[in-house]
């Protein structure tokens, strides 16, 4: 089986991005995982892991920097359409994100995104509710100490 075509869409700003580069570990129905470098060259981040959970509509990513040192874990909250004619996932930033540190901080960023969106007519209702609702979901996961579970196909499939 080919690899699946992904491609990353954001909506602040808004872009959608063909991931070329990034190599695929491991796919099913549930996750796709992916190994990438960074699109633009950083000085903090070089490169990652990442998995997207896709019916949770959540993306869990390992962000390392140039000496394989882990930085952050880095969740997105999105949503994704597939073409199965073509192989092809358009993974959606739905812009809210939680970051959890080597030392368990967890911070929730770009909430505010959310509203700006909603108002610039880039964001549905039905797509604004089901980022707060999967946010919820994503944080209940982490208070409930189940994140190590999420971080499980970043392990395995290395």
């Amino acid at each position: 089986m080919a690899d699946p075509i992904l491609y990353r869409k954001r909506l602040i700003p808004e872009e959608c991005v063909l991931l070329k580069d990034d190599r695929l570990l491991y796919r099913d129905e549930e996750i796709i995982v992916t190994a990438w470098n960074t699109l633009k060259p950083r000085k903090d981040l070089h490169h990652g892991r990442s998995c997207y959970y896709l019916r949770e509509s959540i993306k869990v990513s390992r962000f390392y920097n140039e000496n394989d040192s882990l930085l952050y874990w880095y969740c997105d909250i999105v949503d994704y359409d597939y073409d199965a004619g073509n192989d092809t996932y358009v993974i959606t930033d739905l812009l809210a994100d939680v970051i959890i540190y080597p030392d368990g901080f967890v911070k929730v960023v770009d909430i505010d995104e959310l509203a700006t969106a909603k108002e610039a007519g880039l964001l549905t209702d039905a797509l604004l509710k089901k980022a707060l609702l999967t946010l919820n979901h994503l944080l209940q996961i982490i208070y409930d100490g189940g994140f190590e579970k999420l971080q499980e196909p970043l392990e395995r499939y290395f």
